[in-house]
């Protein structure tokens, strides 16, 4: 009997290790080069036809560089498009790996990473996850939103990961109907926000000005604003911090 019983609680407790263990979830990296790589060699093989019919235009853009791919002879030229198309290929495929976000979940504590930047949450951070359009969102107890990421991974397993873990999971942000456009010079905002929501404006007409953006963020959700963007459009909300 008490051979069982220390079996029974061996099995218990391993069972709830396993429970408690990390789930990871992110985009598997060959998957993403290898897409790209077939993407360049199909980009490769085009390009030799595409110049073929553009040299044969009386005029289009890119006469120039469409002629010199035309008089390189075969199998010459077929060999080295397809030989950049892969090295293109490869080039997207690395820098996508770089940019995309890997989840890691378990009941102690949520690890969300892109480009090599992890941020770490307790348990007792995360009051609400949430799924908002292509994005994942954090929420923390007072509605204050602590994290959110573009986000390409498979939702159901985003949610299996974390409801199996404790958290709670939604599918649409409660706070969505909160929000409001912002315009400059609109009032409600709380001092100092006009300012960085018109710095962040500018910084996302900049593609190199991302992480100026992302900065600009959480500059405000410091003042208690939290922002969400529309295509060139951004929204913001007041926490209900007590």
């Amino acid at each position: 009997m008490a051979g069982e019983s220390a079996g029974a609680s061996a099995g218990a407790s391993a069972g709830a290790s396993e429970r408690d263990a990390a789930v990871v979830v992110a985009e598997s990296a060959w998957v993403l080069v290898l897409f790209w790589v077939g993407c360049g060699v199909v980009v490769g093989w085009l390009a030799p036809l595409l110049a073929d019919w553009l040299v044969t235009l009386p005029w289009a853009p890119l006469d120039g560089p469409a002629e010199l791919l035309s008089s390189v002879p075969e199998p010459g030229r077929t060999i080295g498009a397809l030989g950049v198309g892969v090295l293109l290929g490869l080039v997207v495929g690395f820098l996508a790996v770089h940019e995309s976000l890997t989840v890691s979940v378990s009941r102690g504590r949520v690890v969300l990473t892109v480009r090599d930047t992890a941020q770490e949450f307790g348990c007792d951070e995360v009051d609400l996850v949430v799924r908002d359009g292509k994005q994942l969102v954090l929420l923390g107890p007072d509605g204050m939103e602590i994290a959110r990421d573009d986000c390409h991974l498979t939702w159901q397993r985003l949610s299996d990961a974390f409801v199996g873990h404790g958290y709670r999971w939604a599918d649409e942000d409660p706070y969505r109907e909160e929000f409001r456009r912002w315009v400059p010079g609109m009032p409600g905002l709380p001092e100092g926000a006009d300012a960085l929501l018109r710095a962040r404006a500018a910084a996302r007409e900049k593609d190199t000005s991302a992480e100026d953006a992302r900065e600009l963020r959480r500059e405000l959700l410091r003042l208690g604003v939290v922002v969400r963007d529309e295509k060139k459009r951004q929204y913001w909300r007041m926490s209900r911090r007590p």
